[in-house]
């Protein structure tokens, strides 16, 4: 893996999306401390104890500022929204993923426009445990530090057990559970040197539920979900949090470019592919989208989040609640 590709750009406006992410967790934890002085003004006098020390004020300082990111598969989709919304609250950030070489610049660039903050890119391989260990030493020799770690790269193939290709099973675990190893393994001695760390596995409802034809993404997803509790119970003591989210069906890129195949495939209409096939599993009918995962991945980030350690968040429209 080579250096980072790093920049710097500042900017007086963060109006995108991300924006909206942070203004509604802030309020959200805002509400938090109102609601806890309410209830303690309830409480006898003889009785009260001292109101905790509120931690959660509005404030123009963003939450993150002076941490660094790193977001793996992160050039599209759930990753880059994740991206994003961290940047947009003061994170650096280093994106991973593959793509053309010319978009993923421009996406680098947009996110140090957009945010103020400075954004790296590392072409590391996620089959590769010398790469992936590379760009977190890199990050840390650019940025001074890993401060979050978001595991989100991930592959797909659907086949038949018996006809399931050895090598897509090869790749997908190497992908979507061993790069997760790999990357914490890396990660963790610094962040337990500055006793402070965030790391939230992609993980799916698939880590709860199987369907079949998709042996290797379920047992990938299956093994994240264990990986998850594990680290969270050995780090539990250094101020290091270990989660991971579980998404069901998000309104994605590469989700959209699925539906003409199926219309064609199915001789249906597009809202019935979207209905009857892709959200047949969701009981609300309704995507799940990039920007609601990120604002799940920004709480978990937050100092609100210190005590959720070794939790499988589920946010998939009730799939996993049948």
């Amino acid at each position: 893996m080579g250096d980072l590709s790093v920049g710097r750009r500042t900017c007086r406006d963060r109006d995108d999306s991300g924006l909206d992410i942070v203004n509604h967790l802030r309020q959200f934890m805002l509400h938090c401390n109102i609601a806890g002085a309410m209830f303690h003004a309830d409480i006898p006098t003889s009785r009260r104890r001292p109101p905790p020390q509120r931690r959660f004020e509005q404030t123009d300082t963003p939450m993150l500022k002076g941490k660094t990111a790193v977001v793996t598969g992160s050039t599209s989709g759930i990753g880059l929204g994740i991206a994003r919304a961290l940047a947009g609250e003061g994170a650096n950030v280093v994106l991973n993923g593959f793509g053309d070489a010319n978009e993923i610049e421009k996406i680098r660039a947009s996110v140090e426009k957009e945010c103020g903050v400075k954004a790296a890119y590392s072409p590391a391989d996620m089959t590769k445990p010398a790469e992936i260990a590379a760009m977190i030493k890199t990050a840390e020799q650019t940025f001074g530090s890993v401060d979050i770690l978001i595991n989100n790269a991930g592959i797909q193939h659907v086949a038949p057990i018996e006809e399931f290709p050895i090598e897509k099973w090869d790749q997908i675990i190497a992908i979507d559970l061993s790069s997760a190893f790999h990357s914490v393994r890396a990660a963790v001695p610094g962040m337990k040197a500055r006793k402070w760390g965030r790391i939230i596995n992609t993980a799916s409802a698939h880590s709860l539920v199987a369907s079949p034809f998709k042996v290797a993404y379920v047992s990938a997803k299956h093994g994240l979900a264990g990986l998850t509790k594990t680290v969270a119970l050995e780090l539990a003591t250094f101020g290091i949090t270990c989660n991971c989210i579980s998404p069901g069906y998000v309104w994605t890129p590469l989700v959209e470019k699925q539906i003409p195949e199926q219309m064609k495939s199915r001789h249906m209409t597009a809202e019935q592919v979207k209905r009857d096939v892709l959200l047949d599993a969701q009981p609300t009918k309704e995507f799940v989208t990039v920007e609601q995962v990120a604002a799940l991945a920004l709480y978990l980030c937050s100092d609100a989040a210190s005590s959720v350690t070794g939790a499988n968040l589920s946010i998939d429209g009730g799939w996993t609640a049948q």
